[in-house]
């Protein structure tokens, strides 16, 4: 019993690692090496992110950014999830793996502890929690995206609409899980927090809109 429980203990803290690890890989960054273009950080927002990516003008960059972003949030809940089974994981060790990829993006250990904001990767998490759960969260951005085109803005909303969908879907469509709805509701709130001078900007008609250099 005592094995079995200190197996399943140390099983959860080498997903979690992983997990902060695999957050970690910053693809703004690989993909301004891949494609030969200046360093994120030095330039519009200075956010390693795709948004900031795309004001290079070199959309296949912001691109694989983004994808790359989101695989990453995918695949650490989505490999916790298919190991389960094996590992003896919760329903709270998943929802703190979903936490540590995200956390990992935004506080990379390979720049000095600092990154995105989360959007893309949060997004990926989403995928893995429940795929149709993060259909309704795109679809919320591109409506806000479509109509506004503050990239900000969407993301702020669809941050907001997020657990909704979970509680409502998990109501009538999907098995309700209480830690996976927590860890939802925290990536909301840092998404929040990790926006507030785009908040600000956005109140102030000084954000940047979607491709559009940022304005000083």
């Amino acid at each position: 019993m005592i094995t079995t429980i200190m197996n399943n203990l140390l099983w959860a803290i080498v997903a979690l690692l992983a997990a902060y690890l695999i957050g970690s890989v910053s693809f703004a960054m690989v993909s301004s090496r891949l494609f030969r273009l200046q360093d994120p950080r030095t330039f519009g927002s200075g956010n390693p992110g795709a948004t900031n990516m795309l004001r290079t003008g070199n959309r296949k960059a912001a691109l694989f950014t983004l994808l790359g972003d989101a695989f990453k949030g995918w695949l650490a809940v989505a490999l916790a999830i298919y190991l389960a089974p094996i590992a003896g994981f919760t329903d709270s060790t998943i929802a703190l793996v979903a936490i540590a990829v995200f956390l990992g993006h935004i506080y990379s250990c390979f720049l000095n502890f600092k990154g995105g904001k989360g959007v893309a990767t949060a997004v990926g998490v989403l995928f893995a929690l429940q795929p149709w759960l993060a259909v309704a969260t795109i679809a919320t951005w591109l409506i806000i995206a479509v109509f506004f085109r503050y990239s900000s803005l969407a993301a702020l909303v669809a941050a907001v609409f997020a657990p909704f969908y979970y509680f409502l879907g998990g109501q009538l469509a999907w098995p309700f899980s209480l830690p996976w709805f927590l860890a939802i509701c925290f990536l909301t709130v840092v998404l929040l927090i990790k926006h507030k001078k785009n908040i600000a900007n956005l109140m102030a008609g000084t954000e940047s809109k979607i491709g559009q250099k940022k304005k000083s």
